[in-house]
């Protein structure tokens, strides 16, 4: 009974604990004694006679205490595998953030698109990433909110949208039924694209080369562009392509808009009137 009791992991533990901080102690008086007969601080030896005697009864300990050990780890095993198979998708959201910290593809305030998703980036934390929803084809707000857990983060391709935040690359067609010869008011309507775009033309000029250098590819602009085509079912179609203020894309295009159907019914009542002489 009392080799039984001796044996015990706890009574071996208690001895080894004591057994340890008696020797730190000796060591402390045997230090503190021969510094003082030297006259040399050895302190740092003190200390590592220390950690040696702490690093010796940690081994010891675990020796004492293997079986137990070894039986708490097969249960906090399966423990842990119930816990992670439970939580994978918060250990993903944190995973992600993780990422978003060490890649840094966007900061708060950029426009980003996330899969089909546009937005302001708001707040990232460690579970989601939130966003103020924006509409691409008018610039604005849409006074929505999305939250993105940041797993899908790692799964779905990120696009910084930053430089449409100031500058976009706006591009609009209006579709016609009549067949008649447009470019006639061709000439006009290129030069009502380069009036309206006129008062910031410098700045775009500087803008679009800072963007160029950056993606170190060229783009299109700061010129208008205007394409006269078809679509697939023979209807004339006018492609408007302009490099300009994001908050001046929509009244720009109401501008060009107007502008060409004026025109636009203008050459077909020309035509007509041509037709019906001949």
């Amino acid at each position: 009974m009392l080799t039984d009791i001796l044996s015990h992991p706890f009574l071996i533990s208690l001895v080894m604990l004591t057994i340890a901080f008696i020797l730190k102690v000796l060591v402390d008086k045997l230090a503190k004694n021969r510094a003082e007969k030297k006259e040399k601080d050895i302190r740092y030896i003190a200390h590592n006679i220390k950690h040696f005697i702490n690093f010796v009864m940690v081994l010891s300990l675990l020796f004492v205490w293997s079986t137990e050990i070894q039986n708490f780890a097969l249960s906090i095993a399966a423990f842990a595998v119930a816990i992670v198979l439970a939580t994978r998708e918060f250990i993903q959201c944190v995973i992600g953030f993780f990422y978003l910290v060490t890649t840094r593809p966007f900061r708060v305030g950029d426009w980003i698109q996330v899969g089909e998703y546009y937005g302001e980036v708001a707040e990232t934390d460690w579970i989601k990433t939130t966003m103020h929803e924006i509409d691409m084809h008018t610039y604005q707000f849409s006074r929505k909110t999305i939250y993105i857990p940041n797993n899908k983060l790692i799964t779905s391709p990120i696009k910084n949208l930053n430089f449409v935040k100031r500058f976009a690359t706006h591009h609009f067609t209006i579709v016609r039924k009549e067949s008649f010869n447009p470019y006639p008011i061709y000439d006009t309507l290129t030069a009502k694209a380069k009036l309206y775009c006129k008062e910031f033309e410098e700045v775009a000029s500087r803008y679009n080369s800072i963007i160029e250098r950056k993606l170190d590819a060229k783009i299109s602009g700061p010129e208008p562009e205007i394409h006269f085509g078809t679509t697939d079912l023979g209807e004339f179609r006018a492609s408007f392509t302009l490099f300009c203020p994001t908050d001046k894309a929509l009244e720009i295009e109401h501008k060009l808009t107007e502008c060409f159907m004026a025109l636009w019914y203008a050459q077909a009542l020309k035509s007509s009137t041509d037709a019906g002489e001949v």
